[in-house]
């Protein structure tokens, strides 16, 4: 079987309604969707991070993988991705995540020759009900949704959640640049939720490490489950633990300063990001064997997400649940999505390789929304419009 072609589409997935994060307001996702075709019509699917990286397959990743074996995925990585020892240096890495989009779609046409899912083709399932955070945040109405701009709306969309979905594990962002509301949210959160729910935050590097201390100090009585970049550095996040027990959690894959510096206590990561699904797997071992903890990324679309949900299904270490923003998610690129769960949890595809195929329709309208409107901008500023936001925000 030899791979002879590799399809690229850009698509645009917004949210329903846009949600305050430290760089501004984030209305959704531009994805590049992967088709990698093969001789045997099989066809695997990927999805990259940002679309960017889509224009890196296209250009470099494509015309190097026609003819090659997709089974041989070593082979196929040799004749993409420069030593990282190299890349790592000089910021030519983007080969590595465009890949690593690529080598999902490799995986799954793996699993559609074998007839097993992924999970199967790694060692099989220790789970198969896979846990994913309900998420909040401060979002401004739009269209009948949102409108979540106050500790005591925040309040009620969470009870809702509960009430409605079976939720009681709750992320979220309360990024507004001021301690006082994020800790006041906190309180009336934990008093409106009861003790047993969990609760998370991602101040995504807003504050510095004097506000960091004071918000952790004032928050941690109300038993905060994760709290994931408070400040913008591993070496303040390790100044940050002298002061609290709150554990912290990162997007920044740096393992081994993690363990150098003893912070942060998790990773949070999306599986191109670390060059592949090979690559997470690899990673994930090493998190384990040197005590840190790991769970996936958000706002991915369908293809993604079910690499997650194979994963995890198929990995003992991750036991926490990933985060996600599914109930904000108006639509996907697969049939049946977006993915939504149900008393905190999304049950793994049985289907072969990822489980999961394109909706012709819904990739035609997101394909066409990136081409109409252009990707989705997530640093828009309404009281700074043209400029950037500048950290710490406080």
């Amino acid at each position: 079987m030899k791979i002879t072609g590799v399809k690229v589409t850009h698509v645009n997935v917004p949210l329903d309604a846009p949600f305050w994060w430290t760089a501004g307001l984030y209305g959704g996702a531009s994805k590049s969707i992967v088709e990698v075709e093969t001789d045997a019509g099989v066809v695997g699917l990927g999805e990259a991070p940002w679309w960017h990286f889509g224009e890196v397959i296209k250009a470099e990743i494509a015309p190097a993988l026609i003819g090659a074996d997709p089974l041989d995925i070593a082979d196929c990585e040799s004749r993409c991705v420069p030593p990282w020892q190299i890349t790592a240096n000089t910021g030519e890495n983007a080969s590595s995540v465009a890949f690593g989009s690529v080598e999902l779609a490799l995986w799954d046409i793996r699993g559609k020759v074998q007839g097993e899912p992924l999970y199967k083709m790694l060692g099989g399932a220790v789970r198969k009900d896979i846990p994913f955070s309900e998420y909040f945040a401060f979002r401004p109405e739009q269209g009948g949704a949102g409108g979540e701009m106050t500790p005591e709306a925040i309040v009620d969309y969470c009870l809702r959640m509960r009430e409605e979905h079976g939720s009681t594990i709750f992320e979220g962002k309360l990024i507004m640049g001021d301690p006082a509301l994020e800790i006041r949210t906190v309180r009336m959160l934990r008093e409106a939720l009861g003790e047993g729910p969990q609760i998370k935050l991602d101040s995504n590097m807003q504050w510095s490490l004097t506000a960091a201390r004071w918000i952790l100090r004032e928050i941690e009585p109300y038993n905060i489950r994760n709290y994931e970049d408070p400040v913008a550095t591993f070496e303040e996040m390790a100044a940050l633990r002298q002061h609290s027990r709150i554990p912290f959690s990162t997007h920044v894959p740096d393992l081994r300063r993690a363990v150098a510096l003893g912070a942060p206590d998790t990773f949070v990561c999306n599986f191109a990001a670390l060059g592949g699904l090979s690559k997470t797997l690899k990673f994930i071992a090493a998190c384990e064997a040197m005590g840190k903890g790991f769970w996936c990324y958000s706002n991915d679309l369908g293809i993604m997400t079910a690499a997650y949900l194979h994963v995890t299904a198929a990995t003992q270490w991750i036991t926490e649940a990933s985060q996600s923003l599914f109930r904000w998610q108006v639509g996907d690129v697969i049939r049946d999505g977006p993915f939504r769960q149900v008393n905190n949890t999304v049950r793994v595809p049985e289907g072969p390789g990822l489980g999961v195929e394109l909706d012709p329709a819904a990739m035609k309208k997101w394909a066409t929304h990136f081409t109409e409107h252009g990707p989705m901008g997530h640093f828009h500023d309404p009281g700074r419009a043209g400029r950037y936001r500048r950290l710490p925000l406080n």
